[in-house]
């Protein structure tokens, strides 16, 4: 009897995570049918951030530094702590040696590395943003990309100033969030 329990309830949670999958899945599809990018710039992004990380890596000064690189229709947008402004600049010129990129947004902050407290707080700020905006039917969400450092949200994609503005005016409003900065490139 306690196996075929046992069986049963592994059963709903295998069902449970297809569930998930399903949806993750489906939201996926939506976000891509929405890019207002090629699936080559999205694969040209994806190669950029991915070499850039590598990169920066693979550099023994870097190993232990928090930086993010993201990449949005070939615009990058570098965050994160090092520790002085020499290798702020090193990160710099790291990424820019990467082909196929048209601007560099240099965010990265010279201070100590942040605490993991900070690091769940910006995820959590993201997820906020993110989840307001899904919700928000006046905006497309899904060419929207929320990067949030040190309660500094940062907002990139392709979009309207109709569109650019309601984003803001939600990252604004989410608890936690002290600046938000628009990267956007307009479509009108």
């Amino acid at each position: 009897m306690k196996k075929l329990l046992l069986i049963a309830l592994l059963a709903l949670n295998l069902q449970g995570c297809i569930f998930v999958a399903g949806a993750a899945a489906g939201a996926a599809a939506i976000a891509i049918v929405n890019d207002k990018r090629s699936v080559q710039s999205v694969l040209q992004d994806k190669n950029i951030a991915n070499t850039a990380t590598d990169n920066l890596k693979a550099d023994p000064d870097f190993r232990d530094a928090h930086i993010s690189v993201t990449s949005f229709n070939r615009i990058v947008l570098m965050t994160g702590e090092v520790s002085t402004a020499d290798l702020r600049q090193r990160a710099e010129t790291i990424v820019q040696a990467i082909p196929n990129i048209a601007h560099i947004y240099n965010e990265i902050q010279v201070k100590g590395s942040a605490s993991t407290l900070s690091v769940a707080n910006d995820a959590w700020i993201t997820a906020k943003i993110k989840t307001m905006m899904l919700a928000n039917r006046d905006l497309r969400s899904s060419s929207i990309k929320v990067v949030t450092e040190g309660s500094t949200v940062y907002l990139m994609g392709i979009v309207s100033h109709e569109q650019s503005n309601i984003a803001s005016d939600i990252a604004r409003q989410v608890t936690g969030v002290e600046k938000v900065i628009r990267i956007f490139q307009y479509t009108d």
